[in-house]
């Protein structure tokens, strides 16, 4: 599955490297009060440079990223793409968020990407890196108008979805999408549950 076989619409709207920065304080926004990412950084300076970052160096150069005004965001990444953090994407991310969120969130953080890591499908996939709604536009709808063009791809291609939801709050709208728990991902013990949710595409 490509870029080119993903509809958009009208509504949404390719985003690229230039729009990195919006697509990091979209979803920054929508994640403001995620328990896992409370957890985390234990401040919204930390959650703010998490995705500002990647957004900037992994999704908007990499990925399949969109927006919906300055309302909403997803970032994907397509089967294929390389969503794996460098060693300098690491420096990058440890540095700021040692000065704005403490050692211990530069520690959990590291800790996450390697648990994230190991459950991750070795199959072919298109990963729901995160999808952002603002919360003055929320509950009307929009996050699922978000996700379903690549979700829809999916379909006609025949290539299974993946996300790791943060958010118990969210597990009810993921599973209408099709989206089915796998397990269960916790860093350390007192953390939160990342729940792993594979989505199989459907038939026509």
């Amino acid at each position: 599955m490509q870029a080119a076989d993903i509809d958009l619409g009208s509504e949404l709207v390719r985003a690229g490297p230039a729009q990195a920065r919006k697509l990091g304080d979209i979803t920054a926004d929508a994640f403001r009060d995620d328990p896992f990412n409370r957890w985390l950084f234990g401040n919204f300076a930390g959650v703010e440079h998490l995705f500002r970052l990647q957004a900037r160096r992994i999704y908007a150069p990499r990925g399949f990223c969109y927006t919906s005004g300055d309302e909403g965001a997803c970032m994907w990444m397509l089967p294929g793409g390389n969503g794996s953090f460098s060693l300098a994407d690491y420096l990058a991310f440890a540095l700021p968020t040692l000065s704005k969120s403490g050692p211990g969130a530069v520690v959990r953080g590291v800790q996450t990407g390697r648990a994230m890591d190991e459950v991750h499908p070795d199959f072919a996939h298109a990963y729901l890196f995160s999808v952002g709604v603002k919360p003055r536009a929320q509950g009307k709808g929009l996050g699922r108008r978000l996700i379903q063009p690549v979700l829809d791809a999916c379909d006609r291609r025949g290539v299974r979805a993946y996300l790791e939801n943060s958010n118990p709050v969210n597990t009810g709208f993921y599973t209408s999408l099709g989206f089915a728990p796998c397990g269960e991902i916790r860093p350390t013990e007192d953390a939160p549950p990342l729940l792993p949710m594979v989505r199989e595409p459907r038939s026509a």
